[in-house]
């Protein structure tokens, strides 16, 4: 049961992370007119979230098949977990408060994978 929440997870995660990677040109194209500089840090950012959701994922899906049921395999689970939920405090206080649905879910999507990353590894 721990693995199939942890893959459950990390698919969670790796899909978000394919969300926010899909529209990265329709988002920065909201905040114009913008400088190029302005423009290239902000999709070096929207991006950065992208492929931090893909390699949490990953390591997910490394310490599932490797480990599940292992110590160490809880203790990854345990630290992708605290980083979600980490992400998730940070959207709620920044992105969450706009009128944007998908900042709104993001927090709520982060705690759920959390939330099962915890529950595996415990069982």
């Amino acid at each position: 049961m721990a693995s199939v929440l942890a893959y459950v997870a990390a698919v969670l995660v790796a899909l978000w992370g394919v969300a926010h990677a899909i529209p990265t040109r329709q988002v920065i194209a909201g905040f114009a007119p913008i400088e190029p500089d302005n423009r290239r840090v902000l999709t070096q950012e929207w991006l950065a979230e992208a492929f931090t959701m893909w390699g949490l994922a990953a390591i997910v899906v490394v310490a599932t098949l490797e480990g599940s049921g292992t110590s160490v395999a809880a203790w990854v689970y345990r630290a992708v977990a605290g980083l979600l939920l980490g992400l998730a405090v940070l959207t709620s206080v920044t992105g969450a408060r706009t009128a944007v649905i998908w900042f709104k879910i993001c927090p709520v999507l982060l705690t759920a994978s959390a939330v099962l990353l915890l529950v595996a590894s415990f069982l």
